[in-house]
C-alpha cells in the first residue's frame, strides 16, 4: 500500500526541486543579460557621460535626446563609414551590429 503512493510521491518531488531549480537558472540567465546589455552601453560614458550629456566643453555630442532608432542609425553610419568622425568610426567597428543595436537601445530614449 504505501510503495503505491511512493512513486508519485518521490515524482513529484523531483517535479518540484527542478522546477524551482529552473526558475532560479533562468532569474540568473536574466540577471547576466541584463548586466551584458548594461556593460556594452556603459562603454559609451567614457566621452557621452553617464546621462549622455557629454563633457562640458569636451566637444562630445549630446545623445541623452536621441530616440534608439537614431543612435542605431547614427552608430550603423559610423560603422559603415557613411559618417566620418574621430573615434566613433573606430569604436563602433569594434561591435556587432546586435551589440550596437543593445547599446542603442540601452541608451535610446524610449
Amino acid at each position: 500500500m504505501r510503495a503505491k503512493y511512493l512513486k508519485p510521491a518521490i515524482l513529484a518531488t523531483i517535479y518540484i526541486g527542478l522546477s524551482q531549480w529552473s526558475t532560479f537558472a533562468l532569474a540568473q540567465n536574466a540577471d547576466a543579460s541584463n548586466l551584458y546589455k548594461r556593460g556594452l552601453a556603459a562603454t559609451c560614458a567614457n566621452c557621452h557621460g553617464t546621462d549622455g550629456k557629454g563633457v562640458v566643453d569636451g566637444g562630445m555630442p549630446l545623445i541623452n535626446g536621441l530616440t534608439s532608432e537614431q543612435m542605431l542609425t547614427q552608430l550603423k553610419a559610423f560603422k559603415s563609414g557613411a559618417r566620418e568622425g574621430t573615434i566613433m568610426p573606430q569604436l563602433a567597428k569594434g561591435y556587432s551590429d546586435e551589440q550596437l543595436e543593445i547599446i542603442a537601445n540601452q541608451l535610446g530614449k524610449k
